[in-house]
């Protein structure tokens, strides 16, 4: 276990050495090794601190672990949130914080930021990206082979027919676009429908920048969930508003 008088030699020798950023990416550890982190960051003065909520927290772990060891992203994170309340509470330094783990899609993004609030500051990919360029790299051996599978084939045959990012990409690299990489044209895809997702979302909630997302753009759909996260239970949102209308 590395001690709190360690952790801060460390980051003290990583400064010497000339490092500009330092931060600290942390597992899906236990509560009481997530609090060192937290603290120990705090008083390290890091530039960022990551919580992954994937099982195992790394891809070099056994398979059951990744799959099934650890504890689950919304009981993590919501601790998180709590360890950083306290030390805003007592005016200590709050390292800016990255959330990871299992997200995919726009809405889970958006949810990662309300969550955490005020304290997220990003959200951190690993597995879903990569899937997505995996995905677009098979897609473009099938089109060279001319063997599509037919739940594709009925967008088209093309790159420029199923990547929608296609006509962009072209205009902007001309003749260079011929020499890109059909997975990294579906990273970038992929980037871009989540990011345009992400920003439906957000005008919904009419909140036009990452950093106005707060805890009452959300509501917790079950008892437990409302009980571990601190967010109101769905039926109980805006219950004193509604009330004082039926007054």
């Amino acid at each position: 276990m590395v001690t709190k008088e360690g952790f801060l030699k460390r980051v003290e020798d990583l400064r010497k050495a000339g490092a500009k950023w330092i931060t600290l990416k942390t597992g899906a550890y236990r509560p009481v090794d997530l609090a060192r982190a937290v603290k120990f960051a705090s008083l390290a003065k890091l530039d960022l601190l990551t919580v992954d909520a994937a099982g195992g927290g790394t891809g070099m772990s056994p398979w059951r672990m990744m799959n099934e060891w650890g504890i689950p992203g919304i009981e993590l994170h919501s601790l998180l949130r709590q360890y950083c309340d306290e030390l805003a509470r007592k005016g200590e330094y709050v390292p800016p914080i990255a959330l990871a783990g299992g997200f995919t899609f726009e809405d889970q993004i958006f949810k990662g930021f309300a969550l955490c609030a005020p304290y997220v500051k990003m959200v951190a990919w690993a597995r879903s990206p990569l899937a997505a360029a995996m995905v677009a790299k098979t897609i473009g051996k099938s089109i060279e082979a001319q063997t599509l599978p037919i739940y594709i084939e009925r967008f088209g045959t093309t790159v420029d027919e199923i990547f929608v990012s296609s006509t962009e990409l072209r205009e902007k690299y001309g003749d260079r676009f011929n020499k890109l990489p059909t997975g990294a044209i579906g990273f970038y895809t992929y980037y871009q429908r989540v990011a345009q997702g992400l920003r439906q979302l957000m005008a919904g909630a009419r909140k036009f920048a990452t950093r106005y997302i707060d805890r009452t753009d959300i509501a917790a759909l079950t008892p437990d969930a409302a009980r571990i996260s601190g967010i109101p239970l769905v039926s109980d949102v805006d219950k004193e508003e509604a009330a004082a209308i039926l007054a």
